[in-house]
């Protein structure tokens, strides 16, 4: 379920570094690791290499991931954020203050004017509670008295203002904000209809023992913990906003969207919605992150992310869940095992189990288990301590990178926290949960545990975000992975490159007791097809058999989840693979008659017998590349404003395609979409829509009728419609378009809303 990033895993500079060290121990020394099965062996093994110059190597490449507050980063960017603030771009300028208030040290002059300029940012995005928190924060920070009229007067503006929307009516749903929900339960339980059961060629796996129908919540379910992905501030050319990353713009702690960040007293980079999150965090894991905050970024994702579940179940929840597999039976791993999870109850789910109740099938339930309601819930350490952490699986390299990374990273850890003595007594109380003791062989190897787990059961978080271009008042859509996470009950699901289930994610859950241990990120499992009672919740991990062929799926997978995949939809494939070479190639036409191609040798040859058309596998793929190299150019003309010449390329390409592509094609498609982006900026509405059909036809028929793709497409198509003023157009497309992407997105998604406010919208104008 992981997404594979450059960023999960540490940096270059990191990585380089450990394969000299792990060259320099010699074929001996490969070998006696490569004998190594159990983690504090490992990680004993890997703590007895570390030498001095290890340290120095990690503070040194640490350098190119600073945290520290810095006065002159502080003043830099509230100067970024006034010239975002002369052209009216208040969201861009709330972004740039928010860095300078993490980057600026408590009571300075510099994050009282960040605070103070903050505060107009949002007075003018009509955050009025928001910006008087920051005027109050401004004037505890000393903001300068000769300043502080425009403070108070700006108060009094928010008091006024606020008055008057509470005696108007409430706020459209689409401006209020994932900021005040909260989460009902501090656990997701598994709910009635859906069981768990094992087998020892499955592992564990979800069931359906009750029929659903295409859009039922089946899972709700909530990460026991997450890190935000940094994405090193790429940007695009459409917003100053976008110069910021997704951890400048989102809570650390809940995920909660926001522009008025709370910094860490600490370090420049985590940040909070509000101090209560500050205040959790701190509790939870970050006393101690925080010091090693640029070695938990070079050191990856993963890493900090194994770390931070290991401090947030603390000391006595490690123990007592180790004890509890002490008793546990012994795993028998199987290389079939396809959900990357053991295939006995030793290492499963349950670490008490005694199989019974065995079906006609060959499942069975864990009697235990069953009754450990507090494995199937978001808060249960146990759910993810039990996942397998395929220490035999992992290649040798990659299970010495991971382990000497997690052992240099505590040495760091020892090394940077203050003593004791300095702990103020709240400090000192919490810290006894996690103390680098006598228990520290425990926690560390617990914390590598985490680490090997992470690779086949992380999962990425992600947010649908809208991309809104001005010049053609029409959205498009696309994910963002903002975190990385583990679930507990979604880390149960089997894989299928056909899955019958959808996931979206719920972030900036707000848990009312401040001391919860709520995460903040929710995952809903949906059905995206009917299930009847009786068939396996599937779950695809990235590989899907509309996005990629068999051969490239499987070998994927065995990369990187160490299981040969051998769901319906593979053994469909492989079974039809040698008659597929006989079958028409989809989507590739003769130009000669017109009629499909179907695959011969290394060579295209037409479908009609009457037609001696062929054409060779390289000929046919420099045409296509082609037609992707003149779309790309076609796009970037139109991103830079020349869209004749955009249009003139387009329609080049497009006849040049008719030439040797379907109408299902992809590349059909894409260039169909690109033509209707071109018409949009036009504000040819009509011919916008009609390419943009064309798309649609191909997207149908490359991602299947119930696929996110299409409805993402349908979603484009409406507003074409709908700023077209086609009404009867749009009306007949919103439908098509909601029911697809509430089959895979979360109800009160962006897309979701625009669409609801269009119907409104139209209906009201009859």
């Amino acid at each position: 379920m992981a997404v594979r990033e450059q960023m999960d895993l540490p940096c270059p500079e990191w990585i380089q570094h450990v394969e000299q060290v792990w060259s320099d121990l010699g074929s001996s020394g490969r070998q006696r690791f490569s004998f190594l099965k159990d983690l504090e062996e490992i990680l004993n093994f890997t703590q007895s290499r570390i030498q001095p110059e290890d340290l120095k190597a990690l503070s040194r490449i640490s350098e190119s991931f600073p945290v520290r507050k810095s006065a002159e980063c502080s003043v830099r960017f509230r100067e970024r954020g006034n010239l975002s603030f002369k052209v009216k771009d208040y969201t861009a300028a709330a972004l740039c203050y928010s860095r300078g208030v993490c980057h600026a040290r408590k009571n300075t002059e510099p994050l009282s004017l960040c605070y103070a300029n903050r505060s107009a940012a949002l007075f003018h995005l009509g955050h009025y509670s928001k910006c008087m928190e920051d005027i109050q924060r401004a004037l505890d920070e000393g903001y300068p008295n000769h300043l502080q009229g425009k403070l108070l007067e700006r108060r009094t503006q928010c008091v006024n203002r606020l008055k008057e929307q509470k005696q108007s009516k409430a706020p459209s749903s689409k401006h209020q904000t994932q900021q005040t929900a909260e989460v009902k339960s501090d656990a997701t339980c598994l709910p009635n209809g859906v069981s768990v059961l094992f087998t020892p060629e499955k592992g564990r796996y979800l069931l359906a023992t009750e029929d659903k129908t295409a859009g039922d919540i089946v899972v709700e379910d909530e990460a026991f913990s997450f890190v935000l992905v940094p994405d090193g501030g790429q940007h695009t050319k459409t917003s100053e906003a976008c110069l910021f990353g997704t951890e400048h713009q989102y809570c650390h702690h809940c995920l909660c969207k926001t522009l008025s960040a709370v910094p860490c007293l600490g370090c420049s980079y985590a940040q909070y919605c509000g101090q209560m999150c500050a205040n959790k965090a701190w509790k939870q894991y970050h006393f101690w992150e925080c010091p090693a905050a640029s070695e938990l970024l070079a050191l990856g994702v993963l890493a900090h992310l194994a770390l931070r579940v290991t401090l947030k179940a603390g000391l006595k929840e490690v123990q007592r869940v180790r004890e509890v597999g002490d008793v546990s039976c012994t795993p028998h791993v199987s290389s079939d095992t396809r959900d990357g999870k053991s295939d006995s109850c030793g290492d499963s789910f349950c670490l008490e189990g005694s199989l019974s109740g065995l079906s006609e099938e060959g499942s069975s339930r864990c009697s235990k288990c069953l009754d450990h309601s507090s494995c199937f819930h978001g808060g249960s350490y146990l759910g993810v301590y039990s996942l397998l952490p395929h220490v035999v699986n992992h290649p040798l390299s990659m299970r010495f990178l991971l382990a000497y990374t997690l052992a240099v990273l505590c040495q760091r850890l020892k090394e940077v926290r203050p003593s004791p003595e300095t702990w103020t007594c709240s400090e000192q109380e919490d810290a006894e949960k996690w103390r680098w003791g006598a228990e520290q062989s425990i926690l560390e190897a617990t914390a590598l545990r985490h680490l090997m787990q992470l690779r086949c059961n992380a999962q990425a978080v992600t947010a649908i975000r809208l991309k809104e271009d001005k010049k053609l008042a029409v959205q498009s859509s696309g994910e963002v992975r903002i975190a990385t996470a583990v679930f507990p009950i979604l880390s149960l699901l089997n894989h299928s490159c056909s899955p019958n289930t959808s996931i979206s994610f719920s972030v900036g859950l707000h848990s009312t007791p401040a001391d919860s241990p709520a995460s903040g990120v929710r995952v809903t499992i949906r059905t995206c097809k009917d299930i009847a009672a009786g068939q396996e919740l599937l779950h695809c991990y990235g590989p899907h058999c509309s996005r990629m062929d068999v051969r490239k799926r499987q070998h994927l997978l065995l990369e990187q989840y160490f299981f040969h995949c051998n769901c319906e939809a593979c053994k469909l494939e492989l079974a039809s693979g040698t008659a597929k070479q006989a079958q028409s190639s989809p989507g590739l036409k003769c130009e000669q008659c017109g009629s499909s191609l179907q695959a011969s040798e290394d060579v295209k040859v037409c479908s009609q017998l009457s037609c001696d058309y062929q054409i060779s596998d390289i000929a046919l793929q420099t045409k296509t590349q082609m037609l992707q190299d003149r779309l790309h150019q076609a796009v970037e003309l139109l991103e830079n404003d020349r869209v004749d010449e955009a249009l003139r390329i387009l329609k080049e390409a497009s006849t040049q395609a008719d030439n040797i592509l379907m109408k299902t094609h992809p590349v059909q498609g894409e260039l169909a979409d690109a033509t209707a982006r071109v018409y949009a900026t036009m504000g040819d509405w009509r011919q916008a829509a009609s390419h943009l059909k064309r798309s649609v036809h191909a997207v149908r028929s490359q991602y299947g009728e119930d696929s996110v793709e299409l409805g993402r497409q349908l979603f484009k198509l409406a507003q074409l419609h709908f700023n077209g003023r086609d009404r009867k157009s749009a009306l007949s497309v919103i439908p098509r378009a909601q029911r697809l992407l509430s089959l895979h997105c979360d109800p009160h998604c962006e897309e979701l809303q625009e669409l609801q406010e269009m119907e409104d919208c139209l209906h009201r104008a009859v």
